[in-house]
C-alpha cells in the first residue's frame, strides 16, 4: 500500500497517457495519490482528476514561481475549493529563491496570506521550499503554522532544518533524489527522521529516480523511492510503504 504525496499527473507531460500511467501506479501497488494544483491552470484540472478518481486527491495553492500572478480574488477561490471533500491539503505553497520568476517580498507576501488561510480553515499546508529553508522557517513561525502543520515536500535541507520543520509538526517527504548517488544529504536526513513523520513521493513529472533519470517520471516510480527509502531505513518495502500511507491516512485524513 504505496502513497504518492505529491505529483503532477495532470501536467500536460501525460496528455498522451495519463490514464494508462495512473493504471501503472496501481499495479505497482500505489493505492493513494495527492495531486497538486498550483496556479490557475493547474488547480481545475488537478480537482478534476481527484473527481475522476477515487483514491486520488488533491491539494490547492499557489506556487512561489506564480506568486506575481495571483490576483485579488484568488485566495477566497482556494478557500472556497477547500470545501470540497477531495480536496485534503493548501498546497504548494512556499518560497522559491532559485528561479527569477516573482520578487521575494511578492512570494513571501503570498505565502504568510496561505498559512493564515490554512490556519482559519483548518487544512495541513504542503510547503515548496528551493534555497529559502531560513525564511521558509521563519515564516512559518511567525505565522503559527504549527496549528496545522503539513508536508515539507521533496526535502533537501539540512538535518537542522529538518529538526526546525519537525519542532514545527510537520513531517518530511523524500522523492526521486534519495536513489541518486551522489545525493548524500536527503538519505543522511531520511535516515533520521522520526517513522510516524515520514512520507514519500514522486512530484511526477519531474525529479525521475534511477534508473530512468533523465526520463519522466510518473507516479509508479514511487515504488522506486520506497525500496531506496526502505534500505536507508533498514526496513522491508512493506514495512516503509505500511508507515508512509498510514502517516499519509493520518496527516490528510485520505479514506
Amino acid at each position: 500500500m504505496l502513497t504518492d504525496t505529491h505529483t503532477h499527473m495532470n501536467a500536460s507531460a501525460f496528455d498522451e497517457d495519463r490514464d494508462e500511467a495512473i493504471r501503472r501506479a496501481m499495479a505497482n501497488g500505489v493505492t493513494r495519490i495527492v495531486n497538486i494544483g498550483f496556479n490557475r491552470e493547474t488547480i481545475p484540472t488537478s480537482l478534476a482528476l481527484a473527481e475522476r478518481y477515487d483514491f486520488v486527491y488533491t491539494a490547492v495553492g499557489w506556487h512561489p514561481q506564480d506568486a506575481i500572478d495571483m490576483r485579488e480574488g484568488d485566495l477566497e477561490w482556494i478557500a472556497s475549493l477547500c470545501k470540497h471533500e477531495k480536496v485534503v491539503a493548501i498546497g504548494e505553497i512556499g518560497l522559491d529563491y532559485y528561479w527569477d520568476t516573482s520578487p521575494k517580498d511578492v512570494q513571501q507576501r503570498v505565502f504568510r496570506e496561505q498559512i493564515r488561510l490554512a490556519r482559519q480553515i483548518g487544512k495541513p499546508i504542503v510547503i515548496h521550499n528551493r534555497d529559502a529553508h531560513q525564511d521558509v522557517v521563519a515564516i512559518l513561525r511567525e505565522e503559527k503554522a504549527d496549528e496545522v502543520g503539513g508536508i515539507m515536500h521533496c526535502f533537501s535541507g539540512s538535518w537542522e532544518t529538518a529538526k526546525l520543520c519537525l519542532d514545527l509538526g510537520f513531517h518530511i517527504s523524500f522523492g526521486g533524489p534519495i536513489t541518486y548517488k551522489n545525493a548524500k544529504q536527503p538519505k543522511e536526513v531520511l535516515a533520521q527522521v522520526p517513522l510516524d513523520r515520514l512520507l514519500l513521493e514522486t512530484d511526477a513529472p519531474y525529479l525521475t529516480p534511477h534508473p530512468y533519470r533523465g526520463k519522466r517520471n510518473e507516479t509508479s516510480y514511487v515504488r522506486l523511492v520506497a525500496e531506496a527509502a526502505a534500505e536507508i531505513r533498514g526496513m522491508t518495502l512493506e514495512e516503509i510503504a505500511a508507515v508512509t500511507t498510514a502517516n499519509a491516512i493520518r496527516l490528510l485524513g485520505l479514506k
